[in-house]
Order: C-alpha cells, then structure tokens, then sequence
C-alpha cells in the first residue's frame, strides 16, 4: 500500500467519525433551533466560509504546494517569512471586519454578539491556516486527522450538555450554537499551533538553507490569490444561495416563512444527508494536492495518471454505494431530523448534484495541484451563471416550485464536473474515456 492510499486511508476513517459526529450536532440543532432556526443558522453559515476563506487567504493549499515542491532545507526560512506575513494581514482583516461588520443587514435578528464572534474567528483560522498547510505539505496527516476529529468531538460534547442544561430563547439558541463551532475551533488552532511550533523547533536545529520573503510571497500568492478567487466566489455563491431560493419559492406563491422552512429543509436536511460521504472526497483533496504539485514538479506523468486513476476509482465506489443507500433509505434518514415528507423528496430528487459533487472535490484538487486553479474559477463561473439562472426561473414556476430549483442545482454540478475533468484529461494528454495517453501521430 503506497503513501498517497495510506494517508487518504487514515484521513478517511477520521473523517467518519467526524462526519458522524456532525450528523448528531445537525440532529440537535435540527431539534433545538427548528425549521425557522435551522433555516436562519443555515442562511447565516456561508458568511462563516466567507471569513474562513478571507483570513486563512488559502494558505493550507499554497504552502502545502510550496512545501511538496522544495526540499526540506528551505522550510525554515519559508515558513518564517510566512508567519510575518500572515500576522501584517490578520491584524488588516481584524480591523476591516470589526469596522465593518457591525453595519451589515444579514446580521439583524440574531444576537448582537454574533458579530463579534466572527471578528474572534479571524485571527484563530489565520494561525492555525499556517500549521494545516505545514502538515498537509510533509503528508503528516496524523495531526490533520486528530484535529478535524477533535473539532467535531468539542462542538458536540458543548451543544448537548448547554441545551440539555438549559432552555433558550431561539436568539440566544443560535448564539450558543454559533459561539459553539468558533469555540472548537479555537481549541483546533490550539493544538495545530502546539505541533507547528514543535516542528519548527526542529527545523531550526537542522540544515538551512536561506531563501528570500519576495521569493517565497510570489510563490504563495501565485497560488492562494486565484485559489482565494476561486473559495470566494464559492462563498458569494453560496451566501446568495438561500436568498435566490427563497426569491424563487416567494414568486412561485410561497409565503416568506414557508420558503424559509424548505430552504431550511434543504439546506439543513437533504444537504446535511446527501453530502454525508463527502469526507472522503474532502480526505483525496488533502492528499492529492502535494501529491499532484510533487509530482508535476518531477514530470511524472506516469504518477499524475495513477492518482487520477486511484481518486476517480476511489469516487466512483463510494458515490454509487451512497446514492443508493440515501435514494432507498431517504425517509428514515431524513425523519432524524423532521418529521417531513417534503426533505426525504428532496433527498431523493438531488443524487445528481451529491454524486458529480464527489468527483468535483478530487478533481479541483488535481487542477490546484497542475496549476490550473484560474480554469478551477472559470469552470466554477461558468456552472454558476448557468445554474443560478435556471435555479431562478425554473424554481419561480408554480407548477415546479421545489423541483425546478433542485433541477437547476443538478444541472450546474453535471457542467461542473465535465468541465474539469475534460481539462484535466487534455493537460495530461489522456483519452477523457479510458484514462489512457493519447497516441501521437
């Protein structure tokens, strides 16, 4: 068994866990906040994946590249220049943010803390950004593991014993819930930072070899700027998302609350469900990513064609068992959290958009990994606009509602997914049909 199956292998399994984990936090927040709640915690969570992506400016996937790619020798230096840099634009994004987010409108009914919590969680994703992308370089992947799992396990461990300790106001309850995932991940940035700075400790005692802070910024924006371009858009999408959806529902002749439930059904439910096995995805993205740039950097074609084989393989097993476990049990799994025809409908009508999502992850991460994370963000525009577009009118029909939202998100994800992998397949010269080099004549 090779390296790269033996750390996906280990990622997986803590990931299961985690994932399981996640499942039960979703089933008490299902329970505890409601359809309303769940709805307005789920509208409220893409401004968290936008702060996450603007304080950690992707440096996990740009060091981890820079790290793959250059010798042992020159990580000292690296990462000193890195940890400089990172404190000049935390200390920007703290200031910015705590100017600014007091006077955003998503932020009315919630709690008035809440927006301080999200100031507090961009300094705690900036550090700990530094030490993902540390270990994720040198495939140290037993620390990523613990740390992903710990998360899930501090988050689940508060939220049960608060709500079954005390009762709150739906206010205050999605402050818990909220104050609860930043709290863990601070206790993650904890023992991230703990292990990198044992790492640098023996880094510093071995051989060094110097290299410039120019040298290494233009190295890490060559990448975090385009893949930070690529997260955030992602990010707008997503925060549109639940307005979008709610907008069409509205035309469609739902009434406000109505078309806050279903979203919340959708996004709360269905999506927690459908997107379960995707862990696994998530674990071949961190493996693949300084495999991919290592072996780019090598010119092994050979080696490039076996990871992809593996990750697609690898995909194609888990998604097909998942689509039909989820399509055959969608009415159990989905009364966990309500009691409601209407989710497990949804589950059913989305294996499309879970199934070419699977293939999605890997594949974005072999893009990053080739270079190629500006055609990543046109791929990504292009199945946006498309998707959005048809979300909108298809979902604003009377006699679709529902459906035609679900078909708009389905048809983006199939676009998504053909888009990289014909990429992909042309910069490797290989038959988009068998994986095989093409013969040149």
């Amino acid at each position: 068994m090779n390296n790269f199956v033996k750390g996906t292998l280990l990622l997986v399994i803590a990931a299961f866990f985690g994932e399981c984990l996640e499942f039960v936090v979703n089933m008490i927040l299902a329970r505890e906040l409601g359809e309303e709640g769940m709805g307005m915690y789920m509208s409220i969570l893409p401004i968290i994946f936008f702060i996450v992506i603007i304080a950690s400016l992707e440096l996990p996937v740009s060091i981890s590249k820079f790290i793959a790619e250059k010798h042992r020798e020159t990580h000292y230096h690296m990462l000193k220049h890195t940890l400089t840099l990172t404190i000049i634009f935390t200390c920007l994004f703290t200031v910015v943010a705590a100017i600014t987010l007091p006077y955003l409108p998503i932020f009315q009914g919630y709690h008035p803390y809440v927006k301080w919590l999200f100031i507090l969680l961009i300094p705690v994703i900036a550090f700990s950004s530094i030490a993902r992308g540390y270990f994720m370089g040198v495939q140290h992947m037993g620390k990523i593991a613990v740390s992903n799992f710990l998360k899930k396990v501090v988050q689940l461990a508060i939220l049960y014993w608060v709500y079954q300790s005390f009762h709150f106001n739906l206010e205050v309850a999605l402050l818990i819930a909220l104050a609860t995932l930043i709290g863990s991940e601070l206790l993650v940035c904890t023992y991230l930072v703990a292990m990198y700075f044992i790492e640098v400790q023996i880094l510093s005692k071995e051989k060094k070899k110097f290299i410039r802070g120019s040298k290494v910024r233009r190295a890490l924006f060559a990448v975090s700027f385009p893949t930070t371009g690529l997260r955030l858009f992602h990010s707008l999408t997503h925060a549109i998302q639940p307005f979008l959806v709610k907008g069409a529902l509205v035309a469609a002749g739902f009434s406000t609350v109505m078309a806050n439930e279903h979203y919340g059904m959708l996004a709360g439910v269905a999506m927690s469900i459908g997107f379960f096995p995707a862990f696994i995805g998530h674990s071949l993205m961190v493996m693949l990513i300084p495999n991919v740039s290592e072996a780019y950097a090598n010119n092994e074609t050979n080696k490039l064609i076996r990871l992809l084989q593996q990750s697609m393989m690898i995909t194609m097993i888990y998604g097909a068992v998942s689509m039909v476990v989820m399509y055959v049990y969608a009415e159990p799994l989905t009364h966990l959290f309500f009691d409601s025809t209407a989710a497990s409908f949804y589950l059913k009508l989305l294996w499309p958009y879970f199934l070419f999502h699977f293939f999605i992850i890997p594949m974005q991460a072999y893009l990053i990994g080739l270079g190629l994370v500006k055609e990543a963000l046109f791929h990504t525009v292009w199945s946006h606009v498309i998707s959005f577009g048809m979300m909108y009118v298809l979902g604003s029909m009377e006699t679709l509602q529902m459906k035609g939202i679900i078909l708009g998100m389905n048809m983006g994800a199939v676009l998504l997914m053909l888009m990289h992998y014909v990429t992909i397949c042309n910069k490797l010269g290989v038959s988009v049909y068998f994986l095989r080099k093409k013969l040149t004549i």
